[in-house]
Formats: structure tokens, sequence, C-alpha cells
């Protein structure tokens, strides 16, 4: 009986240490994952910044004057071609 004892409980303290390994190398490479998606959020978030600056850098009024101005031909009218239309 004892000897019966003695091999379970051997049998489930090897199964607790295969399991304890397995869990160390799955939470390493868990581990490996997370810092690889940090990584990749951090470049993430320079771009998106890199585009929010691009996309101010074009959207500023004096940039739409000056393309409208070369690009367009396009000026302010005089005061005496502005026309007021009334209802």
């Amino acid at each position: 009986m004892s000897r019966l004892l003695l091999a379970v409980l051997l049998l489930a303290t090897v199964a607790t240490a295969i399991a304890v390994v397995y869990e160390r190398y799955r939470h390493r490479q868990l581990f490996v994952d997370l810092t690889r998606l940090e990584r990749e959020r951090d470049e993430l978030n320079i771009e998106f910044g890199r585009l929010q600056l691009e996309q101010a850098t074009w959207a500023q009024s004096n940039r739409i004057d000056q393309v409208a101005r070369e690009r367009l031909g396009m000026k302010f009218p005089e005061a005496d071609d502005i026309v007021v239309v009334r209802p």
C-alpha cells in the first residue's frame, strides 16, 4: 500500500514539475510576444505623430493660399469684381 502511495506521489511530483517547466516556457513565449507588440505599438505611434504633423503642415491656410496662387493661378478678387447678390 505504501509503495502504491509513493508511486502516485512520485508521479504527481513529476507531472507537476513538467507542468511548471511548460508554464515557464509559455510565459517566456508570451513575454517575447508582448515585447514585440509593444515595440510595434511604439513604432506605429511615432508614424502616427509624423502623419499628424504632415497633415497639419498641408492644412495650414498659408500653404493652401500658396498652392492656390502658384499652381492654380488664383488670386483675391479686386473690390470692383465683387458683386453682392441679395434675395
